[in-house]
């Protein structure tokens, strides 16, 4: 292992404790990265920090020594309920990680307290903790914080807990920042006192300066953290001992040249990352299919409870396959993954940087590889200016095998298998769409047919990505896919009840008049607005016929009927009514001629 160093703890301006070095020591951590000789003296002396430095290079140690060092020198000792300390960040897994990290400090100091609060865990059990244990240092993520300020009916005033806040830590600062995280991080703002020190940590930073100082930094320090030699030119954002790769093939290749990759590689730990979580339920159960002798296990985002115990299992394994979509490209440390293998490119150029990352960390060695189709290779080039990320070509593997028709075979059998090929297929084209750099990843430029052999589907989906387009290049399978049943024997019988219902309404409405349901909502809408517009105009253009008058009198008439109707006035009355009416409309009609009976 090559050490990136600047120096030992004890040669910092500020001296640490002796039980922080001491569990520094146990860590194997004898020497400092640059990112932590420069973060940990400006956060002690109570400086606001900004820092950015490329992935794997020892951030999370550079906030949890200056959080211990800061509350160990408060004047007033932190109470049980007190909160000193909050560390926010953007995943579970994420979270768990640097919960991990702080608890081999913590044990040192049995005066504080730790808790995490995550999402995929019962807030009760969370509140109930914290009530019982107390909390003063917090990592969480923040839609999980920002539901405990909400707690106070279950005896949780986190609001006033909170007042003795000293440090409060973002981590991985412009995603906590993006669309899905603001909302949370002003409303959790809001509850912090103004007097703390705050620290945003990132590997790519610069481009989010606006939201950091929105995000309620005051004058900060601003660290940026480059590698060393050559790549300190370039202001390079990955490690420098990754080697980066990518191979360029066709749509229908990739799997197979997947698989050969890591049927040649079963003994080292791979990341595997695709764009959707749908493509990682389908791509991860083909991969079990067919790359044997090894463990392979998927994480996503939509995964709730497992998540947690499948990524401390993998943290644990020697060798295996992750299979995952970007919620394991932040920060995550899992120890010595030798390759990360990027099925998909990401939707944006940092995320590619992140993915990267998750190798090659703290002095290791590792490498990463990008798949790209040949109308993609410009990439190569966009990453090198723009993320400052240099890539070499891996040929094309030869002697590689056809794994399609097995991944067809498997379809055929088992209706999960079909369906999950399907969704992944929408999946895909539907976040192709969403890329970043559209001026290389364009929809329009993508080999749909090639993309279905790929997928091994046995016919194309109703899409509106392919409404109105040929596709003579893919064949489809002579079977009627609707006839495919599910292996598991439950979810066939249930398909094959609402086959049955469905059978039933069909032909109890077959001579009612057919709903037309392939018009938008938004132009039905439109429709409606436009013949009730049309209905108000042709009722004004008749009503301005009507004279005032006239339309005093029958105004008066409909009153006076409604009157007899609800029985408030008599026959006799309803009739004066209506002749006093009538005499009202005689005169109108006098005054209306006056000039011919002068005449007369």
């Amino acid at each position: 292992m090559e050490h990136v160093t600047e120096g030992s703890w004890e040669s910092l301006p500020v001296p640490l404790h002796p039980r922080v070095l001491g569990a520094l020591r146990e860590l194997g951590f004898p020497y400092m990265t640059p990112v932590q000789s420069a973060t940990i003296p400006l956060f002690m002396k109570n400086k606001d920090v900004a820092a950015e430095a490329v992935t794997g290079s020892g951030k999370t140690l550079a906030f949890v020594i200056p959080i211990l060092e800061i509350l160990l020198r408060r004047e007033e000792k932190l109470k049980k309920s007190q909160v000193g300390a909050i560390i926010i960040t953007p995943t579970r897994e994420l979270a768990i990680q640097i919960d991990e990290v702080l608890s081999h400090f913590t044990k040192a100091f049995p005066q504080f307290s730790q808790i995490l609060w995550i999402g995929g865990r019962n807030p009760g059990e969370d509140v109930a903790r914290f009530k019982e244990h107390g909390g003063n240092i917090i990592v969480a993520t923040p839609g999980r914080l920002e539901d405990m300020f909400r707690r106070k009916a279950e005896g949780l005033d986190l609001a006033s807990c909170v007042r003795s806040l000293d440090v409060l830590v973002l981590d991985e600062a412009d995603r906590l920042l993006d669309m899905g995280f603001e909302a949370s991080i002003n409303t959790i703002l809001e509850f912090l006192p103004k007097q703390r020190r705050t620290g945003l940590f990132s590997a790519t930073q610069t481009q989010e300066v606006e939201n950091l100082v929105r995000a309620g930094l005051r004058n900060p320090v601003r660290i940026s953290v480059k590698e060393k030699g050559a790549a300190a030119s370039s202001t390079q954002k990955t490690p420098s001992r990754l080697e980066n790769y990518y191979m360029v093939c066709k749509a229908d290749e990739k799997f197979n040249q997947l698989v050969h990759f890591l049927r040649n590689h079963k003994r080292e730990k791979h990341l595997v990352f695709f764009s959707t979580c749908a493509c990682v339920e389908y791509y991860g159960k083909a991969l079990e299919a067919l790359v044997k002798g090894v463990k392979i296990m998927c994480i996503h985002g939509k995964m709730k409870y497992k998540r947690n115990k499948i990524f401390m299992e993998f943290r644990k394994l020697q060798s295996g396959i992750l299979v995952c979509t970007d919620v394991m490209a932040r920060g995550i440390d899992i120890p010595e993954v030798n390759w990360v293998l990027q099925y998909d490119p990401p939707s944006s150029a940092s995320a590619f940087v992140h993915r990267c990352g998750r190798t090659a960390r703290i002095g290791h060695g590792g490498s990463a590889l990008v798949f790209l189709l040949p109308m993609e290779e410009s990439y190569v080039s966009f990453l090198a200016i723009n993320q400052k990320c240099p890539l070499q070509e891996m040929k094309l593997q030869k002697n590689t095998a056809d794994l399609l028709p097995k991944l067809k075979s498997m379809a055929l059998a088992d209706r999960a298998v079909f369906e999950k090929g399907m969704k992944a297929f929408v999946s895909y084209v539907q976040a192709y769409v969403k890329h970043e750099c559209s001026l290389i990843f364009r929809l329009k430029d993508l080999d749909f047919a090639s993309l279905a052999r790929g997928f091994a589907l046995l016919r194309m989906p109703k899409m509106p990505e392919l409404r109105g387009k040929q596709f003579p290049d893919f064949v489809p399978v002579d079977v009627n896919t609707d006839t495919i049943p599910f292996k598991d024997k439950i979810r066939e019988k249930q398909r094959q009840k609402l086959l049955e219902q469905q059978r039933k309404e069909k032909t109890e409405n077959e001579g009612r008049k057919k709903f037309i349901k392939n018009k938008a909502w938004s132009k039905q809408k439109a429709k409606k607005e436009k013949k009730k517009k049309m209905n108000e105009k042709r009722k004004k253009e008749e009503g301005s016929d009507i004279e005032d008058e006239d339309m005093e009198e029958l105004l008066n008439d409909t009153r006076l009927l409604k009157k007899f109707k609800k029985g408030k006035i008599t026959e006799e009355e309803f009739e004066k009514g209506l002749l006093t009416s009538g005499k009202r409309s005689v005169k109108t009609a006098d005054l209306g001629t006056s000039d011919a009976e002068d005449d007369g």
